[in-house]
């Protein structure tokens, strides 16, 4: 027999509104379930003799006690779709019949309550979820951006977050408790206001961006923070172009950079594909520093990095690449090919800058020994530097 779900979403409001159908439904069913605030909310319009079925973590256990049911009545905030555990029970239950009643969600609340129009704003959820989901939408600089949040990645936070990678252009307007009648509060606050308040549970955000922010494309190398002394030692803008282009990025996903040094390539990458997810390699412990003080004045979060000699490193815990661009190999050229072809994904690009003759016979070579080719390769001459040779290896 199909497993059923009527999922139904409501809001904080104790005094709910619902749909004729939907109380017919509240009527006719036994087996019912949400969480603990659902409860206290519904509680006095649910039949006699009704079960529940608390929905806490861990989600394996609540699942466990659904498949004792054939049929469940599950309280949800807002609409159960957006963002919300109907799809959840999609995902866990996929051949199961599931309708959904839904209700206003926060973000939709807070924007009725503002009296702004919402049709272009970007949604992005960090509830038990990454900031690099809000991170894209700052890089982008959409000038609407609806935000759900938790306890850990609060109002605060994301304002402090903001004020760190210099996205202040932007104000947050906060609703919390909303559709509860004794508790709901709007408010409207600067990045360098609101983190220094607290806010109550639940809450929401949206941003509004009130001025333009400078993006890049190419930043000049004279921008960034260099090595004490060595200015030169950074990937000069039209090669990181160049380069970044070889490496076929829009279709990519996690991009290496090995031999960061300043974290030019990191974050030029960044900032201009978004959806990367970027690990970084150097052994200079003084690039740590500057990768920190950069990526924070291009406004380029969510760079992982490792300080230590990549040919000592455990790769094992790091997501495998599918793009690698080498700027540093500390005379281990053939060695470091060799390494990454163990991890490398199928299809994989590597890109490698030589500064010499000698380096791109053995970049050429290492490739040829692992059965790859050779798919492209650049001479560029810049000013008074050195030549560069740009390879492409597949």
């Amino acid at each position: 027999m199909c497993k059923k779900f009527k999922v139904i979403g409501i809001s904080d409001s104790r005094v709910q509104y619902l749909h004729p159908d939907v109380v017919e439904i509240i009527r006719q069913s036994r087996q019912f379930s949400g969480g603990k605030r659902h409860r206290e909310i519904m509680s006095d319009s649910l039949p006699d003799g009704a079960g529940w079925i608390d929905i806490t973590v861990p989600l394996d256990d609540v699942f466990e006690q659904y498949k004792k049911h054939d049929e469940i009545t599950v309280f949800a905030s807002g609409d159960p779709l957006f963002y919300g555990f109907a799809t959840t029970l999609q995902r866990v239950f996929p051949d199961a019949d599931i309708e959904v009643y839904p209700s206003f969600n926060s973000l939709q609340m807070l924007a009725h309550r503002m009296n702004l129009p919402y049709q272009d704003m970007i949604c992005v959820s960090l509830t038990g979820r990454p900031w690099k989901n809000l991170d894209d939408a700052l890089i982008k600089g959409y000038p609407l951006i609806g935000v759900l949040t938790d306890k850990s990645k609060s109002p605060d936070e994301i304002a402090e977050r903001m004020m760190a990678y210099g996205y202040d252009n932007y104000e947050l307007a906060i609703g919390e408790c909303l559709g509860n009648e004794e508790a709901e509060e709007v408010s409207v606050y600067l990045p360098e206001e609101a983190c220094a308040l607290s806010f109550r549970n639940p809450n929401c955000v949206i941003l509004r961006r009130f001025e333009d922010r400078k993006r890049y494309f190419g930043i000049p190398e004279s921008e960034f923070v260099h090595l004490s002394g060595r200015r030169n030692m950074i990937t000069k803008m039209p090669v990181r172009l160049l380069s970044l282009a070889m490496l076929d990025l829009p279709q990519r996903k996690t991009l290496w950079d090995i031999g960061f040094c300043t974290g030019s390539i990191s974050i030029e990458a960044r900032l201009q594909f978004p959806h990367l997810d970027i690990i970084a390699f150097e052994k200079r412990n003084e690039s740590r520093k500057l990768m920190e003080l950069n990526s924070r004045k291009f406004g380029a979060p969510d760079i992982e990095y490792a300080i230590s000699d990549f040919m000592d490193l455990d790769l094992t815990g790091y997501q495998r690449p599918d793009a690698v661009f080498i700027g540093g190999h500390g005379g281990k050229l053939t060695e470091m090919v060799q390494r990454l072809n163990e991890v490398m994904l199928p299809g994989c690009v590597m890109v490698f800058n030589s500064v010499s003759s000698e380096s791109c016979a053995i970049f050429k070579e290492s490739v040829l020994s692992i059965g790859k080719k050779i798919m492209e390769e650049h001479h560029i001459a810049l000013d008074a530097h050195n030549p560069i040779t740009i390879l492409k290896a597949l």
